[in-house]
Formats: C-alpha cells, sequence, structure tokens
C-alpha cells in the first residue's frame, strides 16, 4: 500500500437529494424483487467507505471459486438482473454496488485515482472473506475490474471484461459528444435519456420505461453526483503484456464503446486472453446475449480454477 498523501478537495460522490435517493433505491430493489432468488446483503467497511455487496450464496458451489461483479457507470448491482439466474445457479456470486457512484454503497473519503479504486474492491473481498474471485466488470465497471488486475492479481482467477470502457483503447468520438448531456442534470430529461440509450446502443423506442433496471440507471443518472470519480484509462502496453491472470474479452460488434476493433487489437497484447467480438450486438453485450455470453464465461471459469 502507498504512503499516505493528501486527499484532493473535492466532495465524494452523493445523491443530490433525499428524494432522488428514494425513487432510485425503490428502483434498485424492484430490480431485485424480480429475481428468483433474493440476494443477502453486506455493508463492508472499507478504508474508503462501507461497500453495499448482493450475495448469493449456496453450499453447493463452496468449492468453486466465486465470482465477483463490478457494475457500469450510474447504475449498481441490480444491472446484472438479466445474468444472475445463470451465474448464481454455478456459483457463488458477490454484486458490488461501486463506491463513488450510484447505489446503496457510501463513501466516506475522496477517491484519488485508479489505485483508490482498486484499493476498496480489494479491501472489500478481504473484509467479505474473499481469497480469490472470477472479476467480471462491464462498461467503466472493467475499467475498475482492470485496476484490481494490475495492482492485485493474486486476489483474481480471472478477469473478465464486457466491453470495457476507456480500458483497451479511448471510445470514439461520438461517445463523448453524448456523455455531455448524459450527465447533465439541469438538460430536459428527454435529452439525457436520449443520450443513455445512444451509449447503451438501443434505439429510444426499444426502451421500456416501467423497467425497473432502465429507471434506476435514469434516475442515477438525474440524481446522483459521481463527477469526483476518477475514471481509468487504456492500460499500457506494458500493464497489458504484464497481466498476470486469464482474461476474457467480449467486445460488440456495433458502435463499439469500449474501442471496437482497436480495443480488440490491444487486447491480444495480454498474455493469456481469449478475446470475442460479439456478432449484432452493441454496449449492452451482457444483457442482448445472456444465455450464450454466460454459458461461455461458466467454460472460461471452468478452465481457470
Amino acid at each position: 500500500m502507498r504512503a499516505p498523501g493528501p486527499r484532493p478537495k473535492r466532495r465524494v460522490g452523493h445523491f443530490r437529494t433525499p428524494q432522488g435517493r428514494k425513487a432510485y433505491v425503490e428502483a434498485y430493489t424492484a430490480t431485485l424483487d424480480l429475481l428468483p432468488e433474493a440476494p443477502e446483503t453486506r455493508d463492508v467497511a472499507t478504508g474508503l467507505g462501507t461497500v453495499r455487496a448482493c450475495v448469493w450464496a449456496n453450499d453447493k458451489h463452496a468449492g468453486r471459486t466465486p465470482v465477483v461483479l463490478l457494475p457500469g457507470r450510474a447504475s449498481g448491482a441490480p444491472m446484472w438482473r438479466d445474468n444472475l439466474p445463470d451465474l448464481i445457479a454455478h456459483r457463488t456470486v458477490y454484486a458490488f454496488d461501486a463506491l463513488g457512484d450510484a447505489g446503496l454503497s457510501e463513501q466516506t473519503i475522496p477517491l484519488r485515482d485508479m489505485a483508490d479504486q482498486a484499493q476498496w474492491v480489494e479491501q472489500a473481498m478481504a473484509g467479505l472473506g474473499i481469497d480469490r474471485a472470477h472479476l467480471v466488470g462491464h462498461s467503466q465497471g472493467g475499467g475498475l475490474a482492470a485496476a484490481v488486475a494490475v495492482r492485485h492479481p493474486d486476489r483474481l482467477a480471472s478477469l473478465t471484461l464486457l466491453e470495457p470502457v476507456l480500458t483497451l483503447s479511448w471510445p470514439p468520438a461520438w461517445v463523448w459528444l453524448h456523455l455531455i448531456p448524459a450527465s447533465l442534470p439541469l438538460l430536459p430529461q428527454s435529452w439525457r435519456e436520449h443520450a443513455l440509450n445512444r451509449i447503451g446502443g438501443v434505439a429510444d423506442d426499444e426502451v421500456d420505461p416501467n423497467d425497473p433496471v432502465v429507471r434506476m440507471i435514469a434516475l442515477a443518472a438525474r440524481h446522483y453526483s459521481s463527477a469526483a470519480l476518477p475514471n481509468p484509462s487504456p492500460l499500457s502496453e506494458y500493464d497489458l503484456t504484464g497481466l498476470a491472470v486469464p482474461v476474457y474479452v467480449a467486445i460488440a460488434s456495433d458502435d463499439s464503446v469500449a474501442g471496437g476493433d482497436a480495443a480488440a487489437h490491444r487486447a491480444a497484447l495480454i498474455p493469456d486472453v481469449q478475446v470475442k467480438v460479439w456478432s449484432d450486438t452493441t454496449h449492452s453485450l451482457p444483457m442482448q446475449v445472456t444465455s450464450e455470453l454466460d454459458a461461455e464465461l461458466e467454460v472460461f471459469w471452468a478452465a481457470h480454477p
């Protein structure tokens, strides 16, 4: 662990109003209520705040390495709703709410950089008694997962990156143009939702506004301030070639926010890597090829116990 240093003069992530938090929590809870098996929730103390973990544990999976899920930006653990039934059928699963972002984790100390980001994940795993795990991240959760793999490889049996943003390559220009309206709460809600849909790779008329996950993400973007959260940046060639764990990378074929072919090309620098560009998918890849992806990941994890 690095020597203590001054913390940046900025606030921690927070909901802007109690009413906004209440609306988000209602959508969060409604999503979990749709799962066939309710999770146990645990709040784990770290040096940077308290991390909320949703846990699906089963004694019959005790001999298998567990899975830890890190969500994309402005979402939370319930974003994995579609994938969870498959995953919990084979393994104990821990889904974290990101510290400093929307969810039920409570940040108390400003995060300086990605080293701090990786630190809270490692400390949460330790607090939960997880010696090693298959770590999975989607979108900016992929950048966070990669930061953990670079700094704490001994904690990981494998690393899975699903459309990882700001991890393997810079996003295309159109992504930046939509990130601005998506993150400005004072803009009309329809503008922000259109930007979020565009980034997710879905048309406005394909989105059900009554879906709890859709509501949860829209409410997070509207009501949660995570401006002080450090962003990842593409891993250097040194970091990529130095990754000491098996890695699975999934890239979308259409409008990839992760960087498309450029990201897939750079992922090939990783010594032990499986890269797949999934046909007819966008940035919402984990929800678009759910069964196929989940089955492929279980095969990958089984090969790296």
